[in-house]
């Protein structure tokens, strides 16, 4: 898919485009490792502390569904930092093609990568994707 003739001819992203979307995904990263510090905190503030018990049962209802929606926020974050680790890995292994579509081998939008540094997919293909789905 990769192979064919337009995507041999496709230049490398600059090494200047390359620094910002690198310094794009660090940023992410620290953030989303800083979301699931906080996320963390909130679950073991929770866990065992018996001055935080509820005796009234709606107040049970409301701690376990703060707790749900703090682990299901922490599962999102956590695949959300996969993508990004995934991204910078290709950054670092192959640069050269990095911005590449691993469908079929075209740049990536500018805007798009800008938008989502850890996107592998051109938007043709992206909605391909999707639309399959259905």
């Amino acid at each position: 898919m990769a192979s064919s003739p337009e995507a041999k001819k496709s230049k490398p992203m600059p090494k200047k485009q390359l620094q910002h979307f690198e310094k794009r995904l660090l940023e992410e990263r620290r953030r989303v490792l800083k979301e699931l510090g906080h996320h963390d905190d909130t679950m073991q503030a929770n866990d065992g502390d018996l001055n935080s018990y509820s005796f009234h049962m709606a107040d049970q209802g409301t701690d376990a569904m703060e707790r749900e929606k703090a682990f299901l926020m922490a599962s999102k974050e956590g695949r959300f930092l996969w993508h990004i680790d995934q991204a910078l890995r290709r950054l670092y292994k192959t640069p050269e093609a990095f911005g590449k579509c691993v469908e079929c081998g075209q740049d990536i939008a500018y805007e798009r990568l800008d938008a989502l540094p850890h996107a592998r997919y051109c938007i043709e293909c992206k909605q391909r994707e999707e639309d399959g789905k259905k």
